[in-house]
């Protein structure tokens, strides 16, 4: 599957009806976003049961800043609708094939137990 352009009218769309959906954050400036972006079309293309998603920061600023994004790129992962993963940096391909790994491998009830105690922590 190639990579999706995401954009405030489609990205929660994507992260609720995606099992796994990475998200790229870049600009067509920023030299590490550019060397990542082979890396990261290759896995989208080896990995066709996720969802590779892409985000131009200068064309959705309104989504980069909801996103808290800082830096470029930083890549974002959610599954079953939960960020699990947010990290700036270009990965190697080695590195962004651990990530998936992980993502893939989490026990998604333990991290709903997680959420739902961290959001009944900030709520007394």
């Amino acid at each position: 599957m190639a990579t999706i352009e995401l954009t405030t009218a489609n990205f929660e769309e994507q992260v609720t009806g995606s099992d796994i959906l990475l998200v790229d954050f870049w600009a067509s400036w920023c030299g590490p976003c550019r060397q990542f972006a082979p890396t990261y079309e290759a896995a989208s293309e080896q990995h066709t049961d996720i969802t590779f998603g892409s985000v131009d920061t200068e064309a959705q600023q309104e989504l980069a800043a909801a996103a808290r994004i800082t830096s470029i790129p930083t890549l974002m992962a959610f599954r079953d609708g939960i960020l699990v993963h947010a990290q700036p940096g270009a990965l190697p391909p080695q590195g962004l094939e651990q990530l998936i790994s992980a993502v893939r491998g989490l026990d998604m009830d333990e991290v709903r137990r997680k959420v739902a105690a961290d959001q009944g922590g900030a709520e007394s």
